[in-house]
């Protein structure tokens, strides 16, 4: 890559991939999603998500995936943890699937301060192995193959991520109409749990 079209061709690139990494489901992108169908505390959760993803990207890029690559027992202690947590979670979205509610009591419900609805978020973006493994090592690799223009590829990366993360929190609400009804809901936790669920006992697994 030369010239002009060296930066286009690093950032296209960069988003290209961002996207193909995020989008797959995983437990930050169905806690964002949730967070968008009860139209709380959004903006905060898509920009917590999107700035750490940011940052991981840009540690991977200055050469991080080398640190996290030569402490495997760190990532060992956050696969653990992140077992634990998503597995808590998981069992919170089952008790929900057997007692669902409707959009009606969610509205009325009392909202979860923005506090905790941050802490959570921070703990699906940190504890969570994978996202090193993607933003740091994965993409901070691929990166140093751009050279010079590393840090235009670290910045599609970061645009992907950014992008997809608002579409995720602010379109959710387009499916308000379908979980009017409990049993809709019933169904969006059940799914939430076999996905929480089933991480946990992949991150157990010995690797």
């Amino acid at each position: 890559m030369t010239g002009s079209t060296g930066p286009l061709l690093a950032v296209a690139a960069g988003v290209a991939l961002g996207l193909s990494l995020i989008v797959a489901i995983g437990a930050q992108n169905v806690f964002v999603l949730r967070q968008g169908l009860k139209l709380e505390h959004v903006g905060p959760v898509v920009a917590v998500c999107s700035l750490s993803d940011l940052l991981l990207i840009a540690t991977g890029t200055a050469g991080g995936g080398v640190v996290v690559n030569r402490w495997p027992t760190a990532l060992t202690v956050a696969r653990l943890g992140a077992a634990l947590f998503l597995a808590g979670y998981g069992l919170l979205a089952v008790r929900r699937a057997l007692r669902p509610t409707g959009l009606a009591d969610v509205a009325t419900a009392s909202p979860t301060s923005r506090a905790r609805v941050l802490l959570a978020c921070l703990a699906f973006t940190y504890l969570n192995p994978h996202v090193y493994l993607d933003t740091v090592v994965l993409l901070g690799s691929i990166a140093q193959t751009h050279g010079q223009w590393r840090w235009w590829f670290a910045l599609g990366a970061g645009i992907g991520d950014t992008l997809w993360f608002v579409a995720l929190g602010y379109s959710a609400r387009l499916l308000r109409p379908v979980l009017a009804r409990p049993g809709a809901w019933r169904v969006l936790d059940a799914a939430i749990a076999a996905v929480m669920l089933t991480l946990a006992i992949l991150l157990l697994r010995p690797q």
